[in-house]
């Protein structure tokens, strides 16, 4: 049986919901629709439905990820004038710490996705789609993923020839990498985690024209893949399982009780997936 046929989708909010769902206690987290180069960041309350609005202009936002100490990890794909920055921002004020803004003095391109690992380590996508899309200057740096550590601030290549890495995601014991390459080819790419960096690339599937975008891996392992038709489901070794209908599926999220949360640019959605209860990423640590 299909995900399709044994899950079911529950239309939570109607609002611009783009990118970079967290799920923080009874709150989703998620950034807007770029309209020029404004990006909000928000808060969508589960309980009860209600979206407000945490920075109005937030460097053009994309991906987020819930850090260790309980605050966001953003990309932030600056602008022509601004520099494109990994962020820390508090979830109650907004308040904002640059974590990284330049590898070997060459500044980010656009970071897209982030993920945190067991040890603390974050990992991020940085392609050149800002240049592509007219709000970033040309790239210095290769379309590329990286580690950082954030405690001494060294900072690693995911060694793969990437066309636009955009998604990425661990597995819940931290072991394995997995980044989405939707350039040319449309990849899903495998990595065993090292101290300190990544290492054995392969290709673990292959996705939809211009997909996989958003990655997500719940509990068992079972990974979780943007595509033209909505989300492909895959096994830990690459085997197709299933597939979710949901059209515009942007990037999505696990809350503890295995309810994914999917942002679609214009609403949020909750997929119940039968089977899936207790389904839940390492990012609910």
């Amino acid at each position: 049986m299909t995900a399709t046929a044994s899950s079911t989708l529950v239309r939570v909010a109607d609002t611009d919901a783009h990118e970079g769902p967290v799920v923080l206690g009874d709150s989703l987290f998620f950034t807007s629709v770029r309209r020029g180069t404004r990006v909000a960041i928000r808060r969508l309350d589960l309980a009860t439905g209600r979206v407000e609005t945490l920075l109005e202009d937030a460097n053009v936002a994309n991906g987020m990820a819930l850090g260790d100490d309980g605050r966001l990890l953003v990309c932030e794909q600056g602008t022509l004038s601004a520099p494109a920055t990994i962020s820390r921002r508090d979830p109650a004020t907004g308040e904002r710490e640059t974590l990284l803004d330049s590898i070997g003095g060459a500044p980010l391109n656009s970071p897209n996705d982030i993920a945190v690992g067991t040890d603390g380590a974050i990992w991020f996508t940085d392609p050149s789609y800002g240049h592509l899309q007219g709000f970033r200057p040309a790239p210095q740096l290769p379309d590329a993923a990286y580690r950082l550590d954030p405690a001494t601030g060294e900072i690693a290549a995911v060694p793969w020839e990437f066309d636009k890495p955009n998604g990425i995601a661990l597995a819940p014991d931290g072991s394995t990498l997995y980044v989405s390459d939707n350039g040319a080819p449309h990849h899903l790419v495998a990595f065993d985690v090292m101290a300190g960096g990544a290492t054995n690339g392969r290709v673990l599937a292959v996705g939809t024209p211009e997909h996989p975008d958003g990655l997500e891996v719940d509990g068992d392992g079972r990974i979780y893949a943007s595509a033209a038709h909505g989300i492909q489901i895959f096994g830990p070794r690459g085997e197709r399982l299933g597939d979710v209908d949901l059209p515009g599926a942007v990037n999505f999220a696990f809350d503890p009780q295995g309810r994914l949360y999917v942002t679609t640019d214009t609403a949020v959605w909750a997929v119940h997936l039968k089977g899936h209860e207790d389904a839940h990423t390492e990012a609910d640590r």
